[in-house]
């Protein structure tokens, strides 16, 4: 059986398109559909009151970006450079010279802080351990307990293969909606997906879209028609979530903060990349469980992708040497397109920027999530090392 790295690298091989792709794996492919209305329910997310944490957060319309041309060497990530760079932009976004005060301006020692990683492409082309560690190591030297961390994503099961385990991380929660028991089943002894008790159905993104999954696919999906539920994790469990992605592409496209958790906080998202990939990006986190909660977003642009993306595609990976961080999940996007756009066009992969790929930015600013405008977002940069 193929590994899901040899997967990928199999698709790139023989030049395999997401629109054949094997529907268990459908959600780590974007595609980009024609314009059409599809009813949702975004108006019920619009109806809670905005809060003092809600999207764009504390830093509207800025972004830090940092950039060490020696953090990696030989596929190796230098675990100092990094802790310099994850300092460095949490200084430059906040304006402190501490950074336990820079960490403490979203975090408190009393909250539960979900680090959402994305761990698709396992080793290749995920969250690093190295950014998750600095993360970790300057939380915990702010004063948040080891137990008060958690990391998660979507599947859980492929948090390993990412790098996320127990060993690597003791004392750390590492968790997820879909999951596994030991003997690598869904399903308990009365033939219930375990996902089902992960999931919470007082919030959900309903949608006119449907789509029937097979056997194969449904644990992937834990449930099919109009509605797509919100993790627990999410709406229960946490109290603050720091959104980590990875800088890269999807088509003309990204998939950093907003893709990553819209995508991944809710269930029955294999429907969604038909019709709505845009507008589930922007109207998902419209949701008070992400809205309210995701205080940060740190993109690791160490190493990423300029094309084959989100799967890791070896032709296609680059290291950009970089580290984004923001409150505001939109402004953060909007540069981290600028990033990649610069590259796709100096590769002779796209000519021009392409409206269609900002589509779901645009529509987030219009939620009021943040700010979509190049030309209005204050973008500092820092070369260091």
């Amino acid at each position: 059986m193929l590994t899901r790295r040899s997967f990928f690298k199999l698709l790139a091989a023989i030049g395999i398109t997401s629109t054949v792709v094997p529907a268990n794996l459908r959600d780590h492919f974007s595609s980009f559909p024609a314009d059409e209305k599809t009813a949702t329910n975004i108006a019920d997310a619009l109806k809670y009151a905005r809060v003092a944490t809600s999207m764009p957060g504390k830093f509207p319309g800025k972004v830090s970006q940092v950039i060490h041309n020696k953090c990696v060497s030989n596929d190796v990530f230098d675990q100092q450079a990094v802790d310099d760079m994850v300092k460095s932009a949490m200084l430059g976004l906040t304006g402190k010279k501490d950074v336990s005060e820079a960490w403490l301006s979203f975090v408190s020692p009393n909250e539960i802080i979900g680090l959402k990683v994305n761990p698709v492409a396992g080793k290749e082309l995920s969250t690093s351990v190295e950014i998750v560690r600095s993360i970790i190591s300057q939380l915990k030297a702010a004063g948040i307990p080891e137990k008060n961390i958690v990391i998660w994503d979507r599947r859980e099961f492929e948090l390993p293969e990412a790098g996320f385990t127990k060993e690597a991380f003791p004392g750390i929660k590492i968790t997820g909606t879909e999951c596994k028991d030991e003997k690598g089943s869904f399903y308990d002894a009365d033939g219930k997906l375990y996902g089902e008790a992960r999931i919470d159905k007082e919030w959900y993104y309903k949608a006119a879209c449907t789509d029937k999954y097979d056997a194969e696919t449904l644990p992937y999906m834990i449930n099919e028609g109009e509605y797509s539920y919100f993790s627990r994790i999410v709406t229960k469990e946490v109290d603050k979530i720091i959104n980590i992605p990875i800088l890269k592409n999807a088509g003309s496209s990204i998939t950093l903060c907003l893709k990553n958790l819209a995508f991944g906080a809710i269930t029955n998202t294999g429907r969604l990349h038909k019709t709505l990939w845009h507008e589930t990006c922007a109207e998902v986190c419209a949701f008070p469980p992400l809205r309210d909660k995701v205080v940060l977003n740190i993109v690791d642009g160490i190493k990423g992708c300029f094309n084959g993306g989100p799967g890791a595609n070896p032709q296609f990976i680059t290291y950009f040497n970089t580290v984004l961080a923001g409150s505001d999940p939109v402004a953060v996007d909007r540069v981290g397109y600028d990033i990649i756009l610069k590259k796709r066009i100096a590769e002779n992969i796209q000519k021009e920027d392409s409206a269609k790929g900002k589509k779901f930015m645009e529509l987030a600013a219009g939620f009021g999530l943040g700010e979509a405008n190049l030309d209005k977002i204050q973008w500092t940069k820092d070369v260091i090392g």
